[in-house]
């Protein structure tokens, strides 16, 4: 009866932190929201007649010039005000950032906006998903950060249903854009209840003697650790840009309608939502580099079937894409929860910040070079750049199984944890 009762006591601890983890969740889905309505109101008011293609190419470059930024200065506000005042501070800005765009049309200005909305968003990505990272254990961090991905892939979705609804010309695009960010604001604060208390961490010694604990948790540390993560975020931010951006012109053209590409575009991304809760669960209970490996496998095949079918057969290019979303959008979360198992606690929030960083330069950079390679070989040079960044992550798979390092939890050496610490 004692064991029992022991067992029903670790369900209900279990049930409890995964609820308590669930208003953290809305709210970034909240705020994403309203982000993804704003970014799609800045695009169509920029493609109206009169506005300069030098000015609109400006314009929307601050954005992820404002991401980098945010991705190199989160780790300090996150040390001085902790992962909530940052998360309610980082919100506010992303609203206000909003609010700006009622009432001006200056373009000076929106440059400006659209530099502190890219903060604003980074900022919130990295408090969360650091914050997610060290509320979780290695039971349940797949499934948490899955969770957390399919928050953000359903805000992508609701933005667009909310522009739809209010009408792409409508005057009020900007104000709903503000409200629904401001609204995650209030549910965060005042609605969602205060998160959860973090555990306090007692590390034992690093077995794995990378370099002196002190020092900052860079890029060059985890690539000794973990090199499959690297090259696997850097190849999200890749996919996830170029899919979205490039493939309405690879449609084009190959000879498929508007209609069809911008179908081509919601299936892919439909995929990758509807697959994040199955492979979450998995990544808690196989080995992460062994299906990153299977992931980066499938992809690559993924990417040579779609060159070969071509405009040929529609009803299997739909297919394809459901199928290539649901690989190529889930390998990001299983590299980060791999990531986030090999290092200890104190080090999680310099390693988001630098691993958004990667996964934004993946953004930044390769649509152009996307773009070349389309113009001066094929339209199909896109998914044959998508398969070998598909390639570099089964290799790199390969590179942790057989370079196989011994974590500090693997080894028996468990971080303690005292329960009811506040963060």
């Amino acid at each position: 009866m004692r064991q029992l009762s022991l067992s029903l006591e670790a369900i209900w601890q279990r049930a409890e932190r995964s609820r308590a983890i669930l208003p953290i969740m809305a709210s970034i889905c909240v705020v994403g929201t309203g982000n993804g309505l704003l970014t799609t109101a800045v695009s169509l008011h920029l493609s109206g007649p009169g506005v300069d293609p030098h000015v609109v190419q400006w314009v929307l470059t601050a954005f992820p010039v404002g991401f980098l930024v945010g991705c190199l200065i989160t780790r300090f506000f996150v040390g001085s005000l902790g992962h909530e005042r940052t998360f309610l501070l980082v919100t506010l800005l992303a609203a206000l950032a909003a609010s700006g765009f009622i009432g001006t049309s200056w373009m000076p200005a929106w440059f400006c906006l659209r530099l502190f909305s890219g903060l604003a968003m980074a900022a919130l990505f990295i408090v969360s998903e650091s914050w997610i990272n060290l509320y979780a254990n290695e039971r349940n961090r797949g499934t948490y950060f899955s969770l957390y991905m399919m928050m953000t892939s359903l805000a992508v979705l609701f933005g667009q249903l909310l522009v739809e609804a209010a009408g792409p010309q409508s005057p009020y695009l900007f104000l709903i854009a503000t409200m629904t960010i401001l609204a995650g604001l209030l549910y965060c604060r005042f609605i969602g209840g205060r998160w959860p208390d973090l555990p306090v961490w007692h590390p034992l010694p690093d077995l794995l003697e990378i370099a002196p604990a002190e020092q900052r948790y860079g890029l060059w540390r985890l690539a000794l650790l973990a090199p499959v993560t690297l090259v696997a975020v850097f190849q999200s931010g890749m996919t996830n840009m170029n899919v979205f951006a490039m493939t309405p012109i690879y449609g084009v053209h190959i000879g498929l309608s508007a209609a069809t590409t911008v179908g081509l575009v919601t299936t892919f991304s439909v995929g990758g939502m509807l697959a994040q809760t199955p492979v979450g669960w998995l990544s808690d209970r196989l080995d992460r580099r062994l299906m990153l490996l299977v992931q980066g496998i499938v992809a690559v095949l993924l990417c040579a079937a779609i060159v070969w079918t071509g405009n040929r057969f529609e009803p299997l290019l739909f297919a394809l894409f459901f199928t290539y979303g649901a690989t190529a959008l889930t390998i990001y979360p299983v590299a980060i929860a791999f990531a986030n198992s090999q290092i200890e606690s104190r080090h999680m929030v310099s390693a988001s910040g630098g691993l958004l960083l990667l996964y934004s330069i993946g953004n930044v950079m390769t649509p152009g070079i996307a773009a070349w390679l389309m113009e001066a070989e094929a339209p199909q040079a896109l998914f044959v750049m998508l398969g070998t960044g598909a390639t570099l992550v089964a290799v790199g798979a390969v590179f942790n199984l057989v370079f196989r390092r011994v974590s500090a939890s693997d080894a028996g050496g468990r971080a303690c944890v005292v329960p009811g610490a506040s963060e």
